[in-house]
């Protein structure tokens, strides 16, 4: 059975007859003829009723069976269209799907990104899949990911990399030490400043990009005592009788911790980049997040926020975690399923909530 044989049959129904319908269908009686009797055939039904009645042909009518198959074809022919219809938006950009690896540490911008997006292309869904790092580049290079969020990475076997925005490192010191180096409120400390503490810096297997970023930044820095967990390194850095300090990345909010003062260093950021598959353009819908990504700013911050550089005493900016308490790219405990956006969240944009 042929898509265009049920066109065929809708327009003779409709018309009433073959002259017409073939008229309508821009070909010769004879065509439509042939194709209603293929489809009979096939059907093993009569569809239309050809009989004269006194020996005057009334034109043609549907049998039972045609009358019971009319809806079912004119069901087809919109289903066909519609398939026509998104094959040409994914074409354009305007529809399909786009799986984009992540992880909770982009959740804000992300968000923020399929807001405008869905404002864009109202017909263009994004599936967040949620994995570390590593997995979602290769999961990139393998197909499995359309695209995916990476940081610190300036370049990457097998994917190429789209720069979206930097994100200042956070340093985390003993608070009684920031006022021994002579920090105001507000003052971010220098480099050279931090460099002659001892610092909790996790393992260059950990994070390579990171650790090299670090101490190609620090090229004198002294090594403290090992980074452990987040709970843990930041309790021995108020209770440590050496003060030390670490390095955060932005991910989320942190509990407070007394004794703790927490500095954005503007010095020292890290790249985020939209990995793709290497050796072929973006596709449009892809392109279409890439751009909606690139423009996404970085939200102001509420009214009484600390200037910026620095944070009270055990708090630390919204939207940042330390650096080196899991790998790069690493989901903390209790991140929520994968889910699929339309481009909005939440307003029942997201399928399964990604929290």
């Amino acid at each position: 059975m042929e898509l265009r044989q049920l066109e065929y049959f809708v327009a003779v129904a409709e018309e009433f007859g073959f002259g017409r319908a073939a008229e309508r269908l821009h070909t010769v009686p004879a065509s439509v003829s042939r194709q209603i009797a293929r489809l009979e055939h096939e059907l093993g039904l009569r569809l239309f009723d050809r009989s004269d009645r006194h020996g005057v042909r009334h034109g043609v009518r549907l049998t039972a069976a045609g009358e019971r198959l009319l809806p079912e074809a004119r069901a087809a022919l919109a289903a066909a269209a519609r398939v026509r219809d998104t094959a040409a938006g994914i074409t354009a950009g305007t529809e399909g799907l786009v799986r984009l690896g992540t992880t909770r540490a982009f959740a804000d911008r992300v968000y923020r990104a399929l807001d405008t997006l869905a404002a864009r292309r109202p017909g263009l869904r994004v599936r967040l899949e949620r994995a570390p790092q590593e997995a979602r580049l290769a999961a990139v290079r393998s197909g499995t990911f359309d695209a995916a969020l990476v940081r610190t990475l300036r370049r990457a076997d097998g994917v190429a990399l789209h720069p979206l925005w930097s994100e200042p490192l956070v340093a985390a010191l003993p608070a009684s030490h920031a006022l021994a180096l002579g920090l105001a409120e507000g003052e971010a400390p220098s480099l050279d400043r931090l460099a002659r503490l001892p610092l909790r810096l996790a393992p260059r297997a950990a994070d390579p990009a990171l650790h090299d970023l670090v101490t190609a930044a620090l090229p004198e820095w002294t090594p403290g005592p090992p980074f452990t967990t987040l709970q843990d390194t930041l309790t021995e850095l108020a209770a440590h009788p050496e003060p030390s300090w670490a390095l955060f990345h932005p991910v989320g909010p942190l509990p407070p911790m007394p004794r703790i003062t927490f500095r954005t260093l503007p010095d020292l950021t890290v790249p985020v980049s939209l990995a793709i598959p290497s050796g072929r353009p973006p596709t449009p819908p892809v392109q279409a997040l890439l751009e909606a990504l690139a423009t996404t700013t970085t939200p102001p911050p509420p009214a009484g926020t600390p200037p910026k550089g620095s944070a009270p005493t055990g708090t630390v900016p919204t939207g940042t975690a330390p650096t080196g308490t899991v790998p790069t790219g690493t989901v903390p405990t209790g991140t929520a399923p994968t889910g699929t956006a339309t481009g909005k969240a939440p307003a029942g944009a997201v399928t399964s909530a990604v929290r």
